[in-house]
């Protein structure tokens, strides 16, 4: 789009080559509409086939050279009406961004009301509702499942939803808050505040002794006071800190995976994963309602009491 070019000049260009293209066709059109004038010996194209076998050289019939009128004529009525000559804007002021705004407005009326009445329940009866987890597994496979799978399951640097460890708080408002604003969870490298590559894997060998993972016990030993570079953000236990979206190392969930090799890689190199934030895009109401589905996952509804009833 010329929306794109920031020099007025583009506009001008462009203005200048469609005035251009339009009057060549036009110029085009009207020659080949000129009719031969009669007693006189017809023209042939120049080539020959079969000997003998010739074309003449008429012009187009009248139907035809009309449709090419046609053409042109509504090529400039468009141009007036819509926008495509340059930076013009058109008669009717008709954008994408115009009609995609519309539609969006009109889904907006028709699906709000069915989304606001959740906005006045807790997390935990929304997501006893059948309705809602009908509403929240269809948002889900929609916006979700690109990254934690099918099954929300998750796979190698994408958490699982399924079960109850959460790296940032599994309670309701935190996931909305999630869902809301996104995340940014930044592990920065560490191998030179720990020291040297072997002090690295001593460290890695401590983490894996805080899960009961197999684990070589002398290197643990070595590594455990070399922690103390991790426990600003995981804690002196090792039990993370959901503020910070550092990871609890006392369990056996891993994102990226529990082995000495890989655990020597996150120090190493560090990790940086981000979630987008969908608060925008869904809404309040959309929000609430994934939310409780994510949460249902994990945990078991709390039935209303009208939905006991």
């Amino acid at each position: 789009m010329i929306a794109d070019f920031t020099s007025s000049g583009w506009s001008v260009y462009i203005m200048v080559l469609t005035g251009l293209g339009l009057v060549a066709c036009f110029w085009l059109t009207f020659i080949l509409s000129k009719k031969r004038t009669g007693g006189g010996e017809v023209e042939t194209t120049g080539h020959k086939w079969d000997e003998t076998l010739e074309e003449y050289n008429n012009p187009l019939p009248r139907w035809w050279i009309w449709l090419f009128y046609l053409t042109i004529v509504f090529a400039v009525l468009y141009l007036v009406l819509y926008p495509g000559f340059g930076s013009n804007k058109g008669a009717f002021g008709w954008s994408s961004t115009g009609q995609y705004d519309n539609e969006v407005a009109k889904a907006k009326a028709v699906y709000e009301p069915l989304f606001a009445k959740y906005l006045q329940q807790e997390v935990s009866q929304v997501a006893a509702d059948p309705e809602a987890r009908a509403m929240g597994e269809r948002l889900y496979l929609t916006y979700c499942v690109q990254c934690h799978g099918s099954d929300a399951r998750g796979s190698k640097g994408f958490p699982n939803l399924a079960d109850n460890d959460w790296i940032w708080g599994g309670e309701p408002p935190a996931i909305e808050q999630t869902l809301r604003e996104g995340r940014n969870g930044v592990m920065p490298p560490m191998a030179a505040a720990v020291g040297t590559a072997a002090d690295v894997e001593d460290v890695a060998s401590y983490v894996l002794s805080l899960s009961g993972s197999g684990h070589d016990a002398l290197k643990a030993a070595r590594g455990q006071a070399k922690f103390a570079a991790c426990a600003a953000c995981h804690g002196p236990e090792g039990k993370g800190n959901p503020a910070l979206g550092a990871p609890n190392l006392t369990d056996k969930t891993w994102l990226y995976g529990g082995s000495l090799a890989s655990i020597v890689e996150t120090i190493n190199n560090g990790r940086n994963n981000q979630m987008p934030a969908f608060g925008e895009l869904l809404g309040e109401g959309k929000i609430r309602v994934l939310a409780a589905y994510i949460w249902g996952m994990s945990n078991t509804p709390a039935r209303s009491a009208s939905a006991q009833q």
